[in-house]
């Protein structure tokens, strides 16, 4: 054999194998641990502002959640996954949707119903269209309107003394009083009514800080489903009359669920677009649906309609952004 020849490698030297042939050390429970880890200060917030009511709910609706998913993957011949977090999860963000009062039935009904109808009627883990959690969510909202609107006081509320409207909302005092509050402090440190997770501004920082120094989410979702929602109100609140004054953009921002939503919920991998670009236009749409339902809609909140709605048209988002595959030609230079 001559020096030029070619040599072959060894057969049966070679592992051939499918592709990723690279593999990144994340895993489902790397991911759902450290998100839970970034939900903690919103949920110690939770539990520092309402007490042990909070704590019971967040309890039972991750309970009921990993409950579910036992029952759930056996009845349906799936392997049972509790220890990927996912259902802990789940459940988790449920019960920071939820009022601090909510009854034990309604969270164990709401998380039965995120399991079912949010999860695993789709396949499971990975195939489900919507957010489970606020999947739950709504169908409780729909079903018992009085209960997930059931607010109250915090603790520190109850301290200092009352004030009027207290008991509701911030954005239900003005959607039902025309009550713009100016008190941003409380509203970004949390001391006002709401649901247990969505009330402390700076908790709920704190945790999308972590998520995006983690690279687990993609930082574009919050920035332009924000950036929409401060740019939509605030063309409002300057364009509208002085008879009819609107809220500020900040006010907007600080209060309801727009910092949970926007990055704990409209951020699901699973849910949400896979490319920038198509991150960029889910957050907008997000945006501008979230704005319109708190400004012309008849409810005060529209965090969850919006990211749910846009769920449903994230396949569509990643097919008019996906990336060309490598060497790819357009049908005209190909004929």
């Amino acid at each position: 054999m001559s020096e030029n020849a070619v040599k072959l490698p060894n057969p049966d030297a070679l592992i051939v194998s499918s592709s990723p042939h690279v593999h990144d050390t994340q895993n489902v429970p790397r991911i759902m641990l450290t998100v839970v880890i970034a939900l903690l200060p919103a949920c110690v917030a939770g539990a520092v502002l309402f007490g042990w009511p909070a704590v019971r709910v967040m309890a039972l609706c991750a309970l009921g959640c990993m409950i579910s998913e036992i029952v759930f993957c056996k009845w349906l011949g799936r392997p049972v996954a509790i220890e990927d977090l996912s259902a802990f999860l789940t459940g988790l963000l449920l019960g920071m949707n939820l009022p601090p009062w909510t009854p034990w039935w309604v969270c164990i009904l709401g998380a039965v119903l995120a399991m079912g109808l949010g999860k695993h009627i789709y396949g499971g883990l990975g195939y489900n269209p919507f957010n489970p959690a606020l999947v739950g969510r709504v169908a409780l909202l729909i079903a018992f309107p009085s209960i997930m609107t059931m607010w109250g006081e915090t603790r520190f509320q109850v301290v200092t003394g009352a004030t009027p409207l207290t008991t509701a909302t911030p954005l239900g005092a003005y959607k039902t009083a025309g009550i713009a509050g100016t008190d941003y402090m409380s509203y970004f440190l949390g001391n006002t009514a709401g649901c247990i997770g969505e009330t402390s501004a700076l908790a709920l920082l704190v945790g999308g800080l972590i998520l995006i120094a983690f690279k687990l989410i993609r930082w574009q979702v919050p920035a332009a489903y924000i950036g929409t929602v401060a740019v939509i109100t605030g063309i409002i609140h300057l364009t509208a009359p002085e008879a009819s004054p609107q809220p500020t953009p900040l006010f907007h921002i600080l209060t309801g669920g727009l910092l949970l939503g926007a990055f704990f919920m409209a951020t699901d991998m699973v849910t949400s677009p896979m490319t920038k670009s198509g991150a960029v236009i889910f957050g907008v749409g997000c945006g501008i649906l979230t704005s319109v339902i708190r400004i012309w809609g008849s409810y005060p909140e529209g965090v969850s309609f919006s990211i749910l709605f846009m769920n449903a048209l994230t396949p569509l988002i990643d097919r008019f952004t996906a990336h060309k595959p490598f060497g790819a030609r357009s049908k005209k230079v190909a004929a």
